[in-house]
């Protein structure tokens, strides 16, 4: 009879690793879907739903995403103060201008569950505008992201 083998959290944590996605020129739909699936841990065997076994991610270049469309002045992200009438709206050319990375760290979280699982995953995504990040003593893997055609150097 064969049995399904659970790796429980401890095993979870010998197999976890560091990954490096550079976002530069990428769309940020398909950039986000990547890092949600890395940091769940779905591309590995030993994935269940119920557990954290995924992998950290570190993105550089976010401020250098794109969009497709005329989404840069169509899309709007939404946020409330708080106080009656505190609605606040930006659109994704004004977002990118005031905290590029919020805008790639926004289409992350909307991909992971919303639990104390996605809550905890969101931590494990490191995002920086720029090419420079403080990560490289954790010697993070270079990642391509599928459809882009040159690599990480």
């Amino acid at each position: 009879m064969r049995k399904t083998v659970v790796i429980g959290r401890e095993g979870a944590l010998k197999q976890r690793g560091w990954v490096l996605i550079d976002a530069k020129g990428q769309v940020l739909g398909r950039v986000a879907a990547r890092v949600a699936q890395i940091v769940r841990g779905k591309h590995k065997p030993t994935f269940q739903p119920w557990e954290d076994v995924g992998d950290f991610v570190v993105v550089i270049n976010a401020a250098e995403v794109q969009l497709t469309g005329g989404k840069w002045r169509k899309k709007q992200y939404i946020r409330h103060t708080g106080y009656p009438g505190g609605v606040r709206l930006r659109t994704a050319l004004e977002q990118k201008q005031v905290k590029a990375e919020e805008l790639l760290r926004h289409a992350i979280e909307g991909m992971l569950p919303k639990n104390r699982l996605g809550h905890q995953l969101a931590t494990k995504v490191k995002i920086y505008p720029g090419p420079a990040h403080p990560h490289e003593a954790q010697k993070p893997v270079p990642h391509l992201v599928p459809g882009r055609r040159s690599t990480i150097t």
